[in-house]
């Protein structure tokens, strides 16, 4: 297994995806501007909050994190073109239906065998909970293989033991079901409407996931004290956290939430690497509903990914929870091929506060009109 030692990155990458404006600015032999007046190049050099918008507009590496980028199409030309028709005749016509096939088999067997075991065995529940989650794991080895997935797992399998939480970047929700073939995690997970809620509550329970709903407070103080005494029990399946808080385009990692390094348990870090050339496994919530996700995946000629278990970390004297939690994501980014970047992901469902924008404001205006004395 690789250590931590190999995986160090430079300081620099959280620079990567910030452009450098001179770049973009005209050069003084190309434009004759009147002595005397501002420019737009001293307006930069005077104020930092314009050079900060100007980088914004030129380069948005916040709303990167969360865009699909398609690959260049290739069936440009009359030679390549009836190729691809037949590659779309084979994915539709032949793969796409007996992947339905698959997954239909795999929910008749898994529901003929799941609901008489949790309505029989309601009073051995120690008995009924462990055929629950092997046929958890069943569900999720008919998901993968409806997407005909190939996937590689690097490092030893993870085991069960007390105060001890696996933390992995997050690219889809098909991360939890790749992740969950192999072994029955405790997921933390927001709760979703439709039929992935209906599971969320009736069948996932049975491996002892946590849900939430991100727009209530008052959840996060409920969530906290379920994570810590999940931690605790040394029956209970592993607790897997997505520590990003949202799904990212497998290019990039957010900031992680400090929430699963303030349990004072050892995190096993699981980095997870998509390969582009055959679909892209990225879930856009905001622009798909994860059936459509699906029949994208289903659609495509596989989905191919590498899945690490990293070495496990633990808290450093003197290190605090937001400290651990940027080296995790280091160590994380580092084994998958990940750019670091200084974004926090919840900022993807919210606006800037008011009070942020008008400091922001009032600094620009001061800076201006120093400037402005100056000249």
């Amino acid at each position: 297994m690789d250590t931590p030692g190999n995986l160090k990155t430079s300081s620099s990458e959280l620079d990567l995806d910030r452009p450098n404006i001179e770049d973009y600015l005209p050069s003084g032999s190309s434009i004759q501007e009147p002595i005397g007046k501002l420019r737009l190049r001293d307006l930069l050099d005077i104020s930092p909050t314009l050079t900060e918008a100007a980088g914004a507009i030129v380069d948005d590496s916040f709303t990167r994190c969360f865009k699909s980028n398609p690959p260049e199409p290739w069936n440009w030309n009359v030679y390549l073109f009836p190729l691809w028709c037949c590659g779309v005749v084979i994915r539709y016509g032949i793969l796409f239906p007996v992947r339905v096939l698959v997954l239909a088999i795999g929910w008749i067997i898994f529901l003929s065998s799941y609901i008489p075991v949790h309505l029989l065995l309601k009073g051995q529940d120690k008995l009924r909970k462990k055929i629950e989650r092997s046929l958890v794991e069943v569900i999720c080895m008919f998901f993968v293989a409806s997407w005909t997935g190939v996937v590689k797992y690097h490092g030893p399998r993870p085991s069960r033991r007390p105060k001890q939480v696996f933390v992995a970047n997050h690219t889809s929700m098909i991360d939890f079901i790749i992740l969950e073939q192999m072994t029955p995690f405790a997921v933390i997970m927001q709760k979703h409407p439709g039929w992935v809620g209906l599971l969320q509550s009736t069948i996932l329970e049975s491996v002892g996931c946590i849900w939430f709903h991100r727009s209530e407070a008052k959840d996060r103080e409920i969530v906290a004290k379920k994570l810590k005494d999940h931690v605790q029990g040394a029956d209970n399946n592993p607790l897997l956290i997505f520590p990003e808080g949202t799904c990212v385009n497998n290019h990039y990692t957010v900031m992680f939430k400090k929430g699963a390094f303030e349990l004072d348990s050892t995190v096993c870090p699981i980095a997870i690497k998509y390969n582009k050339i055959f679909v892209d496994a990225f879930w856009n919530s905001r622009k798909q509903s994860f059936t459509t996700h699906l029949l994208q995946l289903m659609t495509s000629w596989a989905v191919v990914c590498d899945v690490w278990y990293l070495e496990p970390q633990n808290l450093r004297p003197g290190e605090t929870p937001i400290e651990f939690a940027e080296r995790v994501r280091g160590i994380i980014s580092a084994r998958a091929g990940l750019k670091k970047v200084p974004w926090d992901g919840y900022l993807k469902y919210s606006r800037p506060s008011p009070k942020h924008r008008e400091r922001k404001q009032q600094r620009f205006a001061e800076s201006v009109l120093r400037s402005l004395e100056e000249k």
